[in-house]
């Protein structure tokens, strides 16, 4: 797996690494369910269902999950290094604490999924829809945010750095406690922050966007706005 490098543009913001995920040829996987610990490599998933699979603490390396069912699959603790997810599905993932890097996500169709505590590094989400995404207290590192829908992400206590949402859109949003270090807001298709506007110290916005957060800044400072 090669990076790409980081590039900074005219604002300063510092731009997300992307990863490059070169998978090798896969081994087709043929077992029942997963194993807690367990150790993958080199292992395409392809429409397994994973329904209330229990593979805490399992590790995921050069592998591929396709089309593959996650409603309730207890994955805490596992890591996913140089992974390609395409097209999961499922209700009440449980990701806590766990360790993606260098990980693309395509098209995932995802609810309730619990990565609180987790970290992410190197990472791609793109397209696809996650309602409810618990990141509270997660790391975030070199992560985008990609032509995906995120309904109620919950992004309270967690770090964020060099975080860029690009052509997506956000649903109440909650930066609750958040930190920020270049983090790009200015594609975003619909910013829409519940709560938290005054943790984006360290966000870039487009001015569009400013007047859009006026009222909720104006707010936040006790100003009241009168014609």
């Amino acid at each position: 797996m090669a990076a790409s490098g980081r590039k900074k543009s005219t604002t300063g913001v510092t731009a997300a690494r992307r990863p490059e995920v070169r998978l090798p040829p896969l081994v087709p996987w043929d077992g029942d369910g997963l194993e807690p610990d367990g150790d993958y490599d080199g292992v395409r998933f392809d429409g397994t269902d994973l329904t209330d699979a229990s593979g805490r603490g399992a590790r995921f390396m050069d592998c591929a999950l396709d089309d593959c069912a996650l409603d309730r699959a207890e994955l805490a603790r596992a890591r996913f290094i140089d992974a390609v997810l395409t097209g999961v599905r499922g209700v009440g993932t449980d990701l806590a604490e766990a360790s993606l890097r260098d990980v693309e996500v395509v098209d995932a169709r995802l609810g309730g999924v619990q990565l609180h505590g987790a970290v992410l590094e190197r990472v791609v989400v793109r397209g696809g829809k996650i309602d409810y995404l618990n990141l509270r207290k997660a790391r975030l590192k070199d992560v985008v945010f990609e032509g995906c829908v995120l309904s109620e992400p919950d992004f309270g206590d967690a770090h964020l750095v060099r975080v860029e949402f690009r052509d997506c859109v956000l649903k109440r949003a909650d930066f609750s406690s958040a930190r920020m270090e270049s983090v790009d807001l200015r594609t975003v298709a619909e910013l829409d922050i519940a709560r938290g506007v005054d943790r984006l110290a360290g966000a870039v916005i487009s001015p569009v966007q400013l007047m859009e957060l006026a009222p909720a800044f104006a707010a936040q400072i006790g100003v009241r706005v009168e014609a």
